[in-house]
């Protein structure tokens, strides 16, 4: 895989973790229940740390970040839709590393890759518990 392709892939990652902590921050602020926006909150400081390391590794190839995103979807006005977004974007999340861990063949890029999976799934664990406690 080409450097290119490289830079644009961590540039879909870049701009994903970008809406996922707005999101988050956001979220934190409209949630009632203290636990789960204490929570929500945290995360989302991981989740500008992600964006941190992929800027790293974007400039490090030579590109620059992209901080154009899309209209945001905070999951609604309850705390169990909020829940079941932030869910579903750490589920998104997974799956795309996942599959880049796969397919790119930069070592540096895929050991990043790999620490990020591993901390959204705790993550999605984190709301998943929160989730289940309101049901």
């Amino acid at each position: 895989m080409d450097k290119q392709d490289i830079i644009a892939m961590l540039n879909e990652d870049f701009v994903a973790e970008l809406e996922t902590t707005m999101t988050y921050v956001f979220n934190s602020f409209v949630m009632e229940e203290c636990d789960p926006s204490r929570v929500t909150e945290a995360i989302s400081v991981d989740e500008m740390r992600h964006m941190w390391w992929l800027a790293d590794l974007i400039t490090k190839r030579g590109g620059k970040p992209i901080m154009e995103h899309k209209e945001l979807n905070f999951g609604g006005e309850s705390l169990e839709k909020m829940l079941q977004r932030q869910i579903d974007m750490e589920s998104e999340g997974i799956d795309k590393y996942t599959y880049q861990i796969g397919v790119i063949d930069d070592e540096e890029v895929v050991g990043v890759l790999k620490h990020i999976r591993d901390e959204e799934r705790r993550h999605r664990k984190e709301f998943r518990e929160r989730l289940e406690n309101i049901k």
